[in-house]
């Protein structure tokens, strides 16, 4: 057996020092969000301005979508047993496979075939269109697109209205109209890219590979689970029958943020 170590990029521990991607963690404490830190740490390099308030808004846009998706019910279930706040989390996490949550790397993938098939300055819909052509044959759907309760999801149009806003858009989001429309046609009525194809296609726009796609969501859902799961320990009876349709919010009426 070898006794070479094995090498890591990620982070280097010192007695009273901790560098994640070279940069110390105290100064990133003083000076870098937790969305810029989580994208060095993801992707090994600091993001620019731009870049980092479209990895925050992606992270918002996710956060949370109510009590009926799986990983919520997953995350109430397990809490309902009073297992404990970790491994509640964990059910949930463990609910978000490619039908729910893991879209992204799957649409992130079909971007990327998109543009290599569109190669330079080719016409969107042509390449779009192959690429539906691809996965049809393969008897597989669009990932991305359509929402079980948005005709038009709004986290999907302020992701692309903050990316171009910020002047992140290198052919990416025009593939994903190209995709829409196409999608349109062929099926005769819209079907809507949804938050997860408009995070992928931004992703792709930041150069973010798909392997790595999915930990966008992930990262983002985190708080809306752990958010369920202790309003599930707190306000709910053990051992419930954990209903997702027999449920009504009453929390604060919509608010906005100048209020604060």
């Amino acid at each position: 057996m070898s006794s070479r170590p094995w090498t890591t990029a990620i982070t280097k521990v010192e007695p009273n020092k901790l560098l994640l991607r070279g940069y110390s963690i105290d100064e990133l404490m003083a000076k870098a969000s937790f969305a810029e830190a989580a994208y060095l740490a993801l992707t090994g390099e600091m993001p620019t301005p731009a870049q980092a308030r479209l990895v925050n808004a992606i992270f918002v846009s996710s956060i949370d979508h109510g009590a009926t998706p799986p990983s919520a019910l997953g995350t109430m279930t397990a809490a309902s047993t009073r297992a404990s706040l970790s491994a509640a989390v964990a059910a949930g996490l463990l609910a978000i496979t490619h039908v729910h949550g893991g879209a992204v790397e799957g649409a992130i993938r079909m971007f990327a075939d998109a543009a290599s098939r569109r190669g330079a300055g080719g016409p969107p819909a042509e390449a779009a269109a192959a690429a539906l052509d691809d996965l049809k044959s393969k008897g597989m759907r669009a990932p991305g697109f359509g929402h079980r309760i948005h005709t038009n999801d709004p986290r999907a149009t302020e992701l692309f209205r903050l990316a171009r806003e910020a002047r992140v858009d290198g052919g990416y989001l025009e593939l994903a109209d190209a995709f829409e429309k196409e999608l349109a046609a062929r099926l005769g009525k819209p079907l809507p890219i949804n938050v997860d194809g408009a995070i992928a296609a931004v992703l792709c726009e930041l150069g973010v590979p798909p392997e790595m796609g999915n930990a966008f969501f992930i990262i983002s859902r985190v708080p809306g689970l752990i958010a369920h799961a202790v309003e599930e320990m707190t306000r709910q009876k053990p051992m419930r029958v954990v209903d997702p349709r027999n449920h009504e919010y009453d929390g604060p009426a919509e608010r906005k943020l100048t209020d604060r």
